[in-house]
């Protein structure tokens, strides 16, 4: 029988052509298999594993080695420092979209029922995370796929956000006639040609979660469109863009009359989300 710490370095010594985190990638799916966690594997680095259990191991180590995304053999993503489910019917979630999260929070109230929409629900983090956060808040949620909604909805129950209302809907298009404080999304933004969905997690990612025409930006001028006709005056608008868009959003925003529009960075100092206030005339 195998020990712990020999298959680790094995398994390490086997993705290294394959992901940027070998070692981590080998202990996270060395976890799952043993249902332990990692300071389980640093405790007893000698400890026998069973053959099944390494048979099981290897069979993952060998999906990683082909390509799939960690979030999709374990199941699981962290997001806001909760577990989500995800599968590939949805985005993976990740640390940019956390900037959503940081800004939207800005703009709630701690303690008054405002109306939030979350377009594109995907898995649920952005709605789900915001309900957690702000109990008060009255949170939608659309997606037109009803296999992400499936998923979003396992998010919300695993999280105990059950008021969500989630609606399987283009954007705004299903959603009944309310307006909200304040709109919220993360739509595809990614150009159906760029040489980034040939690469890493994203080949296995869903393409109608990731790419729009018309340079990546269709979808996001119809929801900047759309939007002024169900934000209360006064309400925001925050859209996540590509690090490239920045001057295309932006020009978006004025063109559909905005106030106030403002380009937030990321962690790594990479314009990543846009901001607009509604004030109609």
């Amino acid at each position: 029988m195998q020990r712990i710490k020999s298959v680790l370095n094995e398994a390490a010594r086997k993705l290294a052509d394959s992901s940027d985190s070998a070692v981590l990638d080998a202990e996270v799916l060395l976890c799952l298999v043993l249902n332990k966690e990692r300071s389980h594997l640093r405790a007893w680095p000698d400890k026998e594993l069973h053959p099944e259990d390494t048979a099981k191991f290897w069979a993952l180590i060998q999906e990683r080695v082909n390509g799939s995304p960690i979030a999709y053999i374990t199941g699981i993503r962290e997001f806001w420092s909760r577990d989500f489910v995800v599968t590939p019917d949805v985005l993976i979630p990740r640390p940019d979209t956390e900037l959503l999260i940081e800004l939207s929070l800005k703009l709630i109230p701690l303690d008054k029922p405002v109306k939030i929409i979350d377009l594109g629900t995907g898995s649920g983090i952005i709605a789900i995370t915001l309900a957690a956060e702000r109990p008060d808040a009255n949170v939608s949620a659309t997606d037109f796929s009803f296999a992400a909604l499936r998923i979003a909805r396992l998010n919300a129950n695993k999280h105990r956000t059950h008021a969500i209302q989630f609606y399987q809907s283009n954007w705004l298009a299903n959603v009944p006639d309310v307006r909200f404080n304040l709109i919220v999304s993360n739509p595809p933004y990614i150009a159906e040609d760029d040489n980034h969905l040939q690469q890493g997690d994203i080949r296995f990612e869903p393409r109608t979660a990731l790419c729009a025409c018309d340079k990546g930006l269709s979808e996001i001028k119809i929801i900047a469109d759309t939007a002024r006709n169900r934000l209360e005056p006064g309400g925001h608008l925050l859209i996540e863009h590509g690090y490239d868009q920045q001057q295309a959003v932006h020009a978006i925003f004025k063109d559909f009359h905005y106030d106030n529009v403002q380009t937030h960075y990321d962690l790594s100092g990479q314009p990543r989300v846009i901001y607009g206030q509604w004030n109609p005339m």
